[in-house]
């Protein structure tokens, strides 16, 4: 098979950005940083704003890329699972690449979850989220930090950890985060601290579930875009390896969408981890290899069950990894340096592709000084959709 490449990584921040329409989102994204390569080389797009059609009343966004004359009457395509969707994005490209009919793809995720004006609207976001839920699953107006409040419970209570020994992942990614200008939270009025995460705001108290605001994802707008190529389109495009990383590895899997019927699994996601050890596999990489992870965190609860199923952990033993200190930037394999969803933000959409391209940037020695990980060589993402549901995993190293 041949090799893929991802270059030209690019972001908004994340975070409330106001006045800023999904028509000049969407321009920016396919536009913005590209002015050193002929974007006419382009092929094909896959762009991803699963909340676009509820919260911006438009579903062909397809057509507003195509907007920009230099894409007119390409072969762009809407892609859409659910959290995993930007993810989803990249693969696209990429197998259509692989399939022949490419060689230079550019994958955009997209989210605008803030009205242009006014005030955020959270039950509307909530009930847009949730109808990627089963009906059986639905806790309206709130239904994922509902679901994932009683995975956390679960959790708890199956392997026997406190509340105050989950307090101790927030504040590990808001300082990460402090180091990020593009995050979401890049600047707190205060520091967040275990107390503070303790002291947050209880979501559910009757009855009660342990899941505290701190410890929840950012309601964020932003985009991010990457271009994928294989080699004769990095040569057209006059990108040499070295700004370059390949995509050694990448996999979806999807698992049931009730909660109910993955009985014991719920806490031993399987597809989540197919597409995770398929993503490996393909790489020719084991878990030790691994330098840097990104990890869909939506809640805390979902760094222990990501660092489990990447196989960092063993079942029950991903709190303890946190704990111990081997997530931190200088740790075994440290997780989420970009401040993760809970800190840098989650524009739904644009996740799945702002990891990707996190650990890109990683892997090139492109992010802030602060947060660099020394002789960073494999590096993983794991993209996360509905209740641990739908999931793109993938595995990149330097070109």
């Amino acid at each position: 098979m041949k090799k893929i490449y991802v270059t030209k990584y690019a972001q908004s921040r994340f975070g409330n950005l106001g006045n800023y329409p999904v028509e000049s989102m969407i321009q920016d994204a396919g536009a913005k940083e590209l002015d050193d390569v002929d974007r006419g080389l382009v092929e094909h797009i896959a762009i991803a704003g699963l909340l676009t059609a509820t919260l911006n009343n438009q579903l062909l966004i397809s057509g507003l890329v195509a907007m920009d004359p230099v894409y007119t009457a390409k072969s762009i395509k809407g892609v859409a699972n659910a959290c995993d969707s930007g993810g989803l994005a990249v693969l696209d490209c990429a197998t259509t690449i692989l399939a022949g009919q490419a060689h230079v793809g550019l994958a955009i995720g997209i989210e605008k979850m803030h009205p242009l004006e006014g005030k955020l609207d959270s039950k509307l976001v909530g009930g847009a989220l949730g109808a990627c839920a089963h009906k059986e699953d639905l806790f309206p107006p709130l239904t994922f930090p509902h679901c994932f409040a009683l995975i956390m419970d679960r959790y708890m209570k199956t392997y026997g950890y406190s509340e105050e020994e989950f307090a101790t992942i927030p504040p590990l990614f808001y300082e990460n985060a402090s180091h990020n200008p593009l995050a979401h939270m890049h600047k707190t009025k205060a520091p967040v601290t275990k107390q503070a995460v303790l002291e947050s705001y209880r979501l559910f108290a009757d009855p009660p579930l342990p899941l505290k605001l701190f410890e929840c994802s950012q309601i964020s707008d932003g985009w991010a875009r990457i271009l994928v190529c294989d080699e004769e389109g990095l040569s057209k495009l006059g990108v040499g390896k070295a700004a370059a990383t390949e995509l050694a590895g990448f996999a979806l899997a999807t698992d049931c969408l009730s909660m109910a019927a993955r009985g014991d699994n719920l806490l031993k996601p399987v597809a989540a981890k197919r597409a995770f050890s398929t993503a490996m596999e393909m790489a020719g990489a084991k878990p030790k290899d691994l330098s840097v992870q990104e990890v869909h965190d939506c809640f805390s609860i979902m760094g222990p069950l990501s660092v489990e199923v990447t196989g960092l952990a063993e079942p029950g033993k991903g709190l303890p990894y946190f704990m111990a200190g081997k997530a931190r930037r200088d740790g075994q394999c440290p997780i989420n340096t970009s401040g993760g969803l809970i800190a840098k933000g989650h524009p739904i959409s644009a996740t799945g592709v702002a990891m990707i391209g996190w650990v890109h940037q990683q892997l090139l020695g492109k992010v802030p000084p602060e947060l660099q990980v020394a002789n960073a060589r494999v590096g993983s993402t794991l993209n996360i959709g509905g209740p641990i549901c739908s999931t793109v995993a993938t595995v990149q190293r330097p070109a």
